[in-house]
């Protein structure tokens, strides 16, 4: 397990299974606290092959030399980062993307998950990608047409990319919430569980150039869901939550730069990747990008 310092306690984390254990009665002095958020995402890539009017992610093209992906990362695992996310865009587009997870699972101690829409996850890319991924999420926005209207992909080819990847990896679903989504989140619920995944993910829609973000009415519907749901798997809500939402932070201590940052695929971290305003990472490293973002 790999040890975290931080303003918490003493936090021991599995890549390979998930576990988090924090010891919070032990308090720890500053000059020891890990320097690196807990988890930082990485857009590898803004190339994405689907179009979706919800979208928010850059379209500019840009891609993150592979070489310094893994500078940063050794970088962030030596100041007690946990785990880093791989996603874009699409990051199954980053032609890399095999050779850095690879060096990131045997290279370092930090946990690799993988954000994906999921149609590119025939057997070749996720047996290559097996054993060196620790967790894949998995975007599915609402089930049948609902989903082809959204993604303009048939559904049942989502289902066929599960499938392949509930048999390699531990994964979870990503759930876009808005007003046309809401209706199926027990049925994409069911059948996220019914192929073994452990979380899903609640996304409510943020407004963006093509999209109204998540209404008044479909928030308080998703509240009303999540109240009854009494499924097998464990909800998590994207951060900010709606407000009103049950939630459980466990380390409360532990928030902004601290808990999280977002490297975008032109070299810049962010607080988010819904922010605009980022630091370059220079030849000084992510660390110090990091404390130059906090001051500003």
């Amino acid at each position: 397990m790999k040890v975290r310092f931080g303003q918490s306690g003493l936090h021991f984390y599995s890549r390979e299974t998930g576990l988090n254990v924090l010891l919070d009665e032990l308090r720890l002095p500053r000059n020891l606290w890990s320097l690196a958020p807990r988890h930082v995402s990485l857009a590898l890539t803004n190339a994405c092959d689907l179009h979706c009017a919800f979208c928010f992610a850059p379209k500019e093209y840009a891609s993150l030399p592979v070489d310094r992906v893994m500078a940063w990362a050794d970088e962030l695992d030596a100041n007690g980062c946990l785990g880093v996310g791989l996603g874009g865009g699409e990051p199954t587009l980053y032609p890399f993307l095999v050779e850095l997870a690879e060096y990131l699972s045997t290279r370092t101690k930090l946990a690799v998950t993988l954000t994906t829409h999921g149609l590119n996850f025939d057997h070749l890319p996720a047996d290559k990608l097996c054993g060196h991924i620790h967790f894949a999420r998995v975007s599915m926005d609402g089930v049948g047409e609902t989903y082809e209207k959204l993604r303009e992909q048939p559904f049942t080819t989502l289902c066929e990319c599960l499938r392949v990847i509930s048999l390699r990896f531990r994964f979870g679903v990503n759930y876009l919430v808005n007003s046309a989504t809401i209706s199926d989140l027990s049925a994409a619920a069911e059948l996220a569980s019914g192929l073994g995944a452990s979380e899903i993910l609640l996304l409510p829609e943020r407004r963006t150039r093509g999209a109204d973000g998540v209404d008044l009415k479909t928030s308080e519907a998703l509240r009303r869901w999540i109240d009854g749901y009494r499924g097998s798997l464990h909800i998590c809500v994207s951060e900010p939550p709606i407000d009103g939402l049950p939630v459980c932070d466990p380390l409360p201590n532990e928030r902004g730069l601290i808990s999280y940052a977002h490297i975008d695929a032109s070299g810049s971290v962010r607080r988010s990747s819904f922010h605009s305003q980022g630091v370059a990472i220079d030849s000084t490293g992510v660390v110090e990008a990091l404390r130059r973002l906090g001051e500003s």
